[in-house]
């Protein structure tokens, strides 16, 4: 069974060749473009529901922030698309992938630090060193603020990677108990299969709320550098 734990996890190939770059391409086939005037409800609702999260997200921006509307709009549509189309059976998860998640959050990261450096020096040099610090820990807490800063994209990548590897992990368990109660216990069986709907049901949620999540703070980090 430990075998066959994690076999979800290992990216899929064909003939030798990886086909995670066809899987993390898949999601933008759902999402149509409007070739006529008069939308279908599906345009419509995806625009809708497009124009909410903008909205939501870019609020609190000025100017310069709003300028990666397009980018964090993009991002939290991805990561959602991603998380739900993997609980799908015989299905891959990209975002429990920790070298993915680093590869989004590190350049989205960067950029908002490097903005931060470019426009607001003064401010960002600040950061790292709070207000009222006695002399002597100066050094001390310059080092430690500079080692926080550096943890924030890998933070964000653990995070994603933790909270959806978690959940796919234990659908497979109790999944996996099911099948054998049900030739040993009906009753147990059957309260293992109630749970199981529930954790599935959680685990849309989950997948939902870690998109919006990972792009709330990225959001948050280019509000603090603009």
């Amino acid at each position: 069974m430990n075998e066959n734990l994690f076999t979800s996890f290992i990216a899929p190939s064909m003939m030798g060749l990886p086909l995670a770059i066809l899987i993390i391409l898949f999601p933008t086939m759902l999402y149509p473009s409007p070739k006529r005037l008069v939308n279908n409800r599906l345009i419509s609702t995806q625009q809708w529901l497009t124009t909410l999260i903008m909205k939501q997200l870019m609020t609190t921006h000025n100017n310069k922030g709003r300028t990666w509307t397009l980018m964090l709009v993009s991002l939290i549509l991805f990561i959602a698309s991603t998380n739900l189309l993997g609980l799908l059976p015989y299905s891959f998860t990209p975002t429990t992938q920790l070298s993915m998640n680093l590869g989004m959050a590190v350049p989205l990261w960067a950029g908002t630090v490097f903005l931060g450096f470019r426009h607001k020096t003064k401010a960002s040099l600040a950061h790292l060193l709070p207000q009222g610090t006695p002399t002597a820990l100066i050094p001390m807490l310059v080092i430690i603020e500079t080692i926080s800063l550096f943890i924030q994209p890998v933070a964000l990548a653990v995070r994603l990677t933790a909270n959806i590897t978690a959940g796919h992990l234990l659908i497979h368990l109790i999944g996996s108990a099911t099948l054998a109660l049900m030739h040993i216990n009906q009753t147990a069986a059957a309260i293992s299969f109630i749970i199981l709907f529930l954790l599935t049901v959680l685990e849309f949620a989950v997948a939902l709320i870690q998109a919006y999540v990972f792009t709330l703070l990225v959001s948050l980090y280019l509000h603090d550098n603009t």
